[in-house]
């Protein structure tokens, strides 16, 4: 090897090794560095944070803040109530949409203790459960119709609140429900509008709706279970 190449070669490896020693501090400057998104540095709720006098990293809410939605000025709407007293109307016209709300959200949270018919005898009660009032009692009948709202909002005895699974206007629209079930259980002849008969026949539930897409329902399902087609 030549004097040149040999001076040439030396200078070569002395970049290399600055090159390699620069490389490896850097890498190891960002290794202690280093922040992952989810160790940046912030405010987690109900934790210590001395950045306040008190400490306290989740602050008191204003007095008088109300979350939007939760105003609720409207006693009667969302109690049941004005001025400690239950109503006695309604908040909103009831409307033939709103009783059919009622009857089928009060076949869904309602029934299965007050039964159908709301006489307290629902499939919960007959296998075991503590028997409620029914609705054709004369002291319900008489009650305002803010009690049914009230007790749907709040529960009372065994019942549990609704108010969590139920919005206030669904709860109003089971309580117009109920009083269509106290007038049907309770009606005279007297109540039947001009022009209008009434049959002495029960009614056939089997032609309604429900009962006749339940029906096809299980005709389909039974189909499948037994590895037949399902007619439609």
């Amino acid at each position: 090897m030549t004097p040149t190449l040999g001076i040439r070669a030396s200078k070569f490896l002395r970049v290399v090794a600055v090159a390699a020693a620069i490389a490896a501090s850097l890498l190891a400057v960002g290794c202690v560095t280093r922040i992952d998104m989810h160790d940046q540095p912030k405010m987690k709720p109900l934790r210590e944070n001395d950045f306040y006098a008190d400490r306290r990293g989740s602050r008191p809410v204003v007095e008088g803040t109300v979350a939007r939605g939760q105003l609720k000025e409207d006693s009667a709407f969302y109690t049941g109530k004005v001025n400690g007293q239950y109503v006695a109307e309604f908040p909103f016209p009831i409307t033939a949409p709103v009783l059919e709300r009622g009857r089928e959200r009060f076949n869904v949270y309602c029934s299965p203790c007050h039964s159908r018919l709301g006489d307290g005898n629902g499939m919960i009660v007959q296998r075991g459960f503590k028997r409620p009032p029914t609705y054709h009692s004369d002291r319900l009948r008489q009650k305002p119709i803010g009690y049914f709202f009230d007790v749907e909002t709040n529960g009372m005895g065994s019942m549990a609140e609704y108010a969590s699974q139920v919005p206030a206007r669904d709860r109003w629209a089971i309580a117009a429900y109920i009083r269509v079930l106290q007038l049907s259980q309770n009606a005279s002849r007297a109540d039947v509008p001009a022009g209008m008969t009434v049959s002495s026949h029960p009614p056939d539930l089997s032609l309604m709706p429900e009962a006749a897409s339940g029906d096809a329902k299980g005709t389909k399902e039974s189909e499948a279970r037994r590895g037949g087609k399902p007619t439609e």
